[in-house]
């Protein structure tokens, strides 16, 4: 795809991502929504080396869901890049469901780990590199499969990340990268007011890992970062993405309140679709193929 094209995709995620939470009835809105353009630079972009139609590849890359509350955004990317049918998504959150709130390992096809509380996907990250490494050293891999961890920045906050970093710089573990959804906020407010972060990306460096920050929202920049990214030897990766939490619906974009929440209020949906549609067609100049 080209960048058009990818900018397209992940705007057409993002519908799909409000259509599911209605759907639901519950479920997290801001997180999704600012990360469908890394989501589908992952997915669509040619980053990730995987088989649809052979999910357990064994030369596969891996991306690890940390932050498994914007799993909303990984469904609709996995159903159309063929993992499942796209019709499955409307179940999100249902009863006997196998796409829940929070991923469950191999509940789907391309969902690689179970994640809810925080930072613990940092260490199931770091496990995966190391044993990938320790295979493809031993020759049992022809291919030195990559592993991504998406993580929130909350997930900062918590002790556990910092271990799982010092582990990654300790072991040389250069097919692993963490991806920081920096969107400055949290269930409970705006992370600098909770617990600053800042400097992030210097405390990230002092760990060993190498940084990238990029724009969130900048597909070629987007793409860059992971290009940089794989020509990193002996060290972990870090990508700052600076995102804004609820992009594309502009009463969600950088509140807090959206974190955890569906539109439910009458109008809240269709206005939310209505932004996104205007996003996606550059407010009507262009028309899309998904008309």
């Amino acid at each position: 795809m080209n960048i058009r094209e990818l900018q397209d995709k992940a705007n057409l995620i993002r519908e799909d991502i409000i259509k599911m939470l209605v759907a639901a009835g519950s479920g997290h809105s801001a997180g999704p929504l600012g990360m469908a353009d890394i989501f589908t630079a992952l997915y669509f972009g040619g980053v990730l080396e995987y088989r649809a139609d052979e999910p357990w590849w064994r030369e596969r890359d891996r991306l690890v869901l940390s932050a498994g509350h914007i799993v909303p955004v990984l469904y609709p990317v996995l159903a159309h890049a063929g993992f499942f049918p796209i019709e499955e998504i409307y179940t999100l959150r249902k009863i006997n469901s196998r796409l829940q709130g929070h991923p469950h390992a191999k509940s789907v096809p391309g969902i690689e780990n179970t994640s809810g509380p925080l930072g613990q996907g940092t260490s199931v990250a770091v496990g995966m590199a190391l044993a990938l490494k320790m295979d493809f050293k031993a020759g049992r891999l022809p291919r030195l499969p990559r592993v991504i961890c998406v993580d929130s920045d909350g997930e900062m906050q918590e002790g556990q990340t910092w271990e799982s970093f010092m582990f990654a710089a300790k072991n040389h573990l250069d097919n692993l990268t963490y991806v920081i959804d920096r969107n400055h906020i949290q269930i409970d407010g705006y992370t600098e007011e909770i617990m600053p972060l800042e400097p992030l990306v210097e405390k990230l460096e002092s760990f060993g890992l190498q940084v990238f920050e990029v724009d969130g929202h900048n597909m070629q920049a987007i793409l860059d970062a992971f290009n940089h990214d794989a020509s990193v030897h002996r060290k972990p990766v870090a990508i700052v993405a600076n995102t804004t939490p609820g992009k594309g619906v502009k009463y969600m974009e950088n509140k807090y309140e959206w974190h955890g929440k569906p539109p439910s209020e009458p109008g809240e949906a269709v206005e939310a679709l209505t932004d996104i549609h205007a996003l996606r067609t550059l407010g009507g100049k262009i028309v899309s193929e998904h008309e």
